[in-house]
C-alpha cells in the first residue's frame, strides 16, 4: 500500500467517524475572551461571565441558543446563533458514517473542549451518551465547531463558535461541572409535534419533549437519567440513578411541579387542536441536513470558505412561538 493511499484511507476514516481534527499551533485561540459586547449583554440581562450555561440546538430551524442563569436563579436566553450547516436528516444518530447529527441530552465537561480544532474551535457533545451506547449506537467525535461544513456535526462559522466556546469555557472554569446540551429535531411545540406525527421517530421525540417541556416551564435544566430504553427526567431514585439504561426503571419519585403539569396539559390540548383544525404545513424532507436561511444567499455570493469567516454579528431574531406558528418552515430549507 502506498503512502499516499494510506493517507487517503486515514483521512476517510476520520471523515466517517466525526468532525475531529487537531491543530497544535492554534491552541491559544481557545483562550480568547468573550467579546465585550456579549459581556455587556450579559450584564444587561442580570447574568455574569461565570454564571451557569445551557445550550439548545434545533435542527429544522438551524439555530443554536445559549442560555445563562440570571439573578433570579432561572435561565434566560442570552443569544440565538444561526447554524451554518448540519448534515443528515431529522432523527437520532445511530451508526458511524450515517452523516446524522445527533439528537438527545448531552453534558459537556471542560475535558471535552478542543482549542486545537482544525475547525477553528470545537467542543465534543459526548455522543454516544450512556443511553445511546447501551442501545448499540456507534460513532464518535460529534462536535459543535466552526467553519461551514458538517459530517454529523453542527457547524456555526468561526466567529459564531468562538463566542459559544468562550461562554461555555468560562462557565466550566468557574465551577459548573458540565453544560447540558439539548440537541433537538425542531422547536418542540404542540404544532410541530402534530406536523411530524407520522414520522417513525415520533415516540423518541415525545420522550425528548418531556425534557424540553420541563425547561420551558421551569427555566431550569431537567435532571436526566436513563432506564427502560428512554430518558427519564426530574426523577429521584432511592438507590441512585439507574445504572442500566436498558433495564426497566426502578421505583422512583418524579418531582412534581405545577408549572410543568400546567404546560403539559396546555400542550396536550394544543396538539389535539392542531390535528382537528388541520392546515398543517407538509413535513419537509431533507436531502442532506440544512443551513439557516441567513446563510443561503451569502453562500451563493461568497462560497463556503469565506462564509465560515463571517462576523459573529450575523444574527437571527429570537425565535417566538407565534412566528413558528405562522411559518414553521421559514428557517429550514432543503440543501442538496
Amino acid at each position: 500500500m502506498t503512502l499516499r493511499l494510506s493517507a487517503v484511507i486515514a483521512a476517510l476514516a476520520m471523515f466517517l467517524s466525526g468532525c475531529v481534527s487537531v491543530m497544535d499551533e492554534f491552541a491559544e485561540r481557545g483562550n480568547d475572551p468573550i467579546p465585550a459586547a456579549l459581556v455587556a449583554d450579559m450584564n444587561d440581562k442580570g447574568m455574569s461571565v461565570s454564571s451557569p450555561v445551557l445550550v439548545r440546538i434545533f435542527k429544522e430551524e438551524s439555530e443554536l441558543e445559549v442560555w445563562k442563569r440570571d439573578r433570579s436563579g432561572k435561565f434566560a436566553l442570552l443569544k440565538t446563533y444561526p447554524m451554518c450547516r448540519w448534515s443528515g436528516k431529522l432523527g437520532p444518530k445511530t451508526a458511524a458514517g450515517d452523516r446524522q447529527a445527533p439528537e438527545g441530552f448531552y453534558h459537556v465537561t471542560a475535558a471535552m473542549l478542543n482549542p486545537q480544532s482544525q475547525y477553528h474551535l470545537s467542543f465534543n457533545l459526548g455522543y454516544p451518551n450512556r443511553l445511546e451506547a447501551a442501545l448499540g449506537y456507534t460513532g464518535d467525535s460529534l462536535m459543535v465547531h466552526g467553519a461551514c461544513s458538517s459530517s454529523g456535526c453542527f457547524a456555526m462559522t468561526d466567529a459564531g463558535v468562538a463566542e459559544i466556546y468562550a461562554v461555555v469555557r468560562d462557565a466550566l472554569h468557574a465551577g459548573q461541572p458540565s453544560v447540558q446540551v439539548q440537541s433537538l429535531p425542531f422547536r418542540m411545540t404542540a404544532r410541530n409535534m402534530a406536523r411530524h406525527r407520522g414520522d417513525p421517530n415520533t415516540a423518541f421525540w415525545a420522550n425528548l419533549k418531556e425534557g424540553y417541556d420541563i425547561f420551558e416551564a421551569k427555566r431550569t435544566p431537567p435532571q436526566v437519567s436513563a432506564c427502560g430504553r428512554r430518558y427519564v427526567f426530574d426523577t429521584i431514585f432511592p438507590d441512585g440513578a439507574p445504572l442500566d439504561p436498558l433495564a426497566a426503571c426502578p421505583a422512583g419519585q418524579q418531582l412534581a411541579d405545577p408549572l410543568v403539569a400546567s404546560r403539559r396539559a396546555a400542550e396536550d390540548n394544543a396538539y389535539q387542536t392542531a390535528i382537528s383544525v388541520g392546515n398543517l404545513a407538509p413535513v419537509h424532507a431533507y436531502a442532506d441536513g440544512g443551513m439557516h436561511e441567513t446563510f443561503r444567499t451569502l453562500l451563493e455570493k461568497r462560497g463556503p470558505e469565506r462564509l465560515s469567516k463571517l462576523s459573529s454579528n450575523t444574527e437571527v431574531p429570537v425565535s417566538r412561538p407565534e412566528a413558528a406558528l405562522a411559518d414553521p418552515h421559514s428557517s429550514a430549507r432543503e440543501r442538496r
